[in-house]
């Protein structure tokens, strides 16, 4: 299984981090080793002390595939889900000033969060989904599928010209405007289509 990531998906999200818009979709990877245990809190690592949540809405591929048509995307995945990609914010910047790879920032052990799984067919629209995410009882970030620069189907197609998509690997497909820091004691939470997805505490 592997954790395929879409950076600078959302127009908000890249003018707040005043980065560049791309003309193709940004691609990064982490390791399975990246996924936090369920039920586990989240330890905040010793190299960094800028760790920000970042909070995506997931999708999880049923079969493999590979240079896929986007018109044939929606075969390959049955179930969404949410979750978050914690990045060392800190760490990400010197990495990128100095035009290195991020795979320290965004790889660490436990920086992927994965919630539950919905059924895609309960959810109506992939385009037209609502998602948030709250700190402490309170809303840091709200997004829709809709406002994707490139969508799930584009996602999956695009993906699949670089690397072979396989059963149960999951693609993160990018984060909203609201990005901001974590820090011990805080409790996240998120919800798509207004059911809980996933909550943990931040040690």
């Amino acid at each position: 299984m592997k954790i395929i990531c879409i950076g600078r998906n959302y127009v908000d999200h890249i003018k707040e981090l005043n980065n560049e818009r791309p003309t193709d979709p940004v691609l990064f990877i982490k390791p399975d080793s990246a996924v936090l245990p369920k039920e586990q809190d989240f330890y905040i690592p010793e190299f960094s002390n800028d760790i920000h949540y970042e909070v995506e809405v997931l999708v999880k591929i049923k079969k493999v595939g590979k240079h896929i048509d986007a018109q044939f995307s929606h075969t390959y995945y049955d179930e969404i889900g949410l979750g978050i990609d914690f990045t060392a914010r800190d760490l990400q910047s010197q990495l990128k000033e100095k035009g290195l790879p991020w795979e320290k920032a965004k790889g660490f052990d436990g920086s992927a969060v994965i919630g539950k799984w919905l059924p895609k067919s309960t959810l109506g629209d992939v385009n037209d989904l609502n998602f948030q995410l709250k700190k402490n009882n309170e809303v840091v970030q709200e997004g829709n599928t809709g406002l994707m620069l490139w969508k799930i189907d584009e996602i999956i197609s695009y993906v699949s010209s670089f690397f072979t998509l396989k059963k149960g690997d999951i693609i993160f497909t990018g984060t909203p405007a609201g990005v901001g820091r974590i820090s011990a004691n805080d409790y996240l939470s998120g919800t798509l289509e207004n059911e809980q997805m996933f909550s943990l505490n931040i040690k």
